[in-house]
């Protein structure tokens, strides 16, 4: 998966990023009012990381279309995404499942790089390029989640200069809250964290 973004304008990226990046979501999605807001959270930190990081329009159109539609199924019954997911996804607890299912909805419209970062924004990829990470990394440390916000504030404010320093923290953290509650750790997940650590 390459980690470059695309040089194409604005104009030719795929119709369903575009409305994404304008903040539509598409007629399919089922999101409660909160959900959105936290969608919204998302989309913004992408946003301002991709200006920082002078990304072109293009590219960052796809950063805030990720932010847009990577919790679009979010508020759907698991159980009836579990249909609509590849067989490698059916033992994933349906908290999960939402990312795959957006992702297969998305195929043929979205390149393949933001489908898999919105497939794996829960459990991080070893492929992941900026695209991924940042997703991974902003719906983490957007600011309406209530915990270790000190500390969450601090990481975002770091983005993107500082990603993958800021990647090893935030995956370091989420592993051992696994470890803690004595919650398995999925191979994505152990993968992604080899590859990050193995950069350094």
């Amino acid at each position: 998966m390459p980690g470059v973004g695309t040089t194409e304008p604005a104009a030719a990226l795929p119709a369903v990023v575009r409305a994404a990046a304008r903040g539509e979501l598409p007629a399919w999605a089922e999101v409660t009012p909160r959900r959105r807001e936290h969608i919204v959270r998302v989309s913004a930190l992408l946003s301002t990381w991709a200006d920082s990081a002078g990304l072109s329009p293009a590219e960052r159109d796809r950063w805030v279309a990720a932010g847009w539609l990577h919790d679009a199924l979010r508020d759907a019954d698991p159980e009836r995404l579990r249909a609509e997911v590849p067989e490698r996804f059916l033992a994933f607890p349906g908290a999960i499942l939402h990312g795959p299912a957006v992702a297969e909805r998305l195929a043929g419209e979205a390149d393949p790089e933001l489908c898999d970062a919105v497939r794996y924004h829960t459990l991080g990829h070893a492929g992941f390029g900026r695209l991924g990470k940042a997703l991974y990394l902003a719906d983490f440390l957007e600011p309406g989640r209530d915990f270790e916000v000190e500390w969450r504030a601090s990481l975002a404010a770091r983005m993107p200069a500082e990603m993958d320093e800021v990647l090893v923290e935030v995956l370091g953290a989420r592993i051992r809250n696994l470890v803690d509650r004595r919650r398995p750790i999925s191979a994505e997940t152990a993968a992604f964290w080899s590859a990050v650590v193995g950069r350094e």
